[in-house]
């Protein structure tokens, strides 16, 4: 076993450290999900042109399409939002 995991030295500490911040941005990342599938759903929602993403309106059967997805995948990836709330 290398000095750098063997539970001293300045390599562990870095190792800690490099840890930590792969934590931090996974715990950013979480957060992020959730919000962008949110918006994803609202701009592909059925009726709702979207001049940004085509040049024509786009009508779709209510259950139909790629919002109802985008809304499922918004709750199922809300988990951190509610550990965050639940904090507060």
């Amino acid at each position: 076993m290398s000095e750098a995991h063997a539970g001293g030295g300045i390599g562990s500490t870095v190792c800690h450290d490099v840890a930590a911040a792969a934590r931090g941005a996974a715990d950013w990342l979480g957060l992020a999900a959730a919000p962008t599938f949110a918006v994803m759903a609202l701009v592909s929602a059925p009726g709702v042109e979207s001049q940004f993403l085509c040049s024509a309106p786009h009508l779709a059967a209510p259950l139909g399409g790629m919002a109802p997805m985008y809304l499922l995948m918004s709750v199922f990836h809300s988990r951190p939002w509610l550990r965050l709330a639940s904090r507060a």
